[in-house]
């Protein structure tokens, strides 16, 4: 209908039809309409440079979908470049999921945590449960196992809390790696780790990746000189937790003294 309406006027209207039609077609896992929709959308939208880069990000996901690594890469490279706030973000998720194809688990591993980022820092909530498995399929591969599991419990929680699914077009993907996980973890261990990360809240799954990770640009005393892991102690330990609760919660080692919580809070 939208598509019939624009066609009056033309544009890049039409583009933003056919752009959404892409979209759909990839929700439905057709690959083949996915990218005759979106070749369609470009013809429209690249004369209009804002919408260009935002159809860019689709255009690489399609052109994934359909194979061409390498045509997948040069869009989701041109769409980092060209995007900024949320539409960064996108960018971003895309070029990891490209190169978790490419078999480049650095690369995907920085976009992935750039992705993170960017999405919390603009609360685009939509593309964590992505990025979360994007870390989980790396970690399968790394060995990491229950890690994996939690990455794969938190993205599948917060699917469900926000009524959202998967791109039926990255299924297979998705499902071959939690299979692969489940038989070299065992079904217990699996399940888990698996009920540990889905009960992390949106917030709370993305401070679990994001702690340890890069510089220390902090204070060197003070509130503001805490990593967030220690901020998170300091919160759980003024909620009346003791040790092992605490190393329960966040999924670490609990301190060999009495004292060592204390005096790091």
């Amino acid at each position: 209908m939208a598509l019939e309406a624009a066609a009056e006027v033309r544009g890049w209207q039409e583009a933003i039809g056919y752009g959404v039609s892409a979209l759909a077609a990839m929700a439905a896992g057709d690959v083949e309409a996915a990218v005759d929709a979106s070749e369609a959308a470009w013809q429209h939208m690249r004369v209009q440079p804002q919408t260009a880069a935002l159809q860019r990000t689709f255009i690489a996901e399609v052109a994934l979908a359909g194979g061409d690594l390498a045509a997948a890469r040069r869009w989701a490279d041109d769409a980092v470049s060209t995007t900024t706030g949320w539409y960064s973000a996108m960018a971003l998720t895309t070029r990891a999921r490209v190169a978790i194809a490419q078999g480049e688990p650095e690369q995907a591993e920085h976009d992935a945590h750039d992705a993170l980022a960017r999405a919390a820092e603009v609360e685009a909530y939509l593309f964590i449960p992505d990025i979360l498995e994007f870390l989980g399929i790396l970690a399968v591969d790394a060995g990491n196992h229950r890690e994996a599991a939690r990455l794969f419990g938190a993205a599948h929680g917060i699917r469900q809390r926000m009524g959202a699914v998967r791109f039926k077009i990255w299924d297979a993907g998705y499902e071959a790696s939690v299979a692969a996980l489940r038989d070299a973890m065992g079904e217990k261990d699996f399940e888990s780790a698996w009920t540990e990360g889905a009960a992390l809240s949106t917030e709370e799954a993305i401070a679990y990746v994001q702690r340890g990770r890069g510089e220390r640009k902090r204070p060197t005393s003070g509130w503001a000189s805490l990593t967030p892991t220690e901020r998170d102690v300091v919160r759980l330990a003024a909620e009346g937790l003791g040790n092992k609760d605490i190393a329960t919660r966040l999924f670490v080692s609990p301190p060999t003294s009495p004292t060592s919580t204390q005096n790091s809070a």
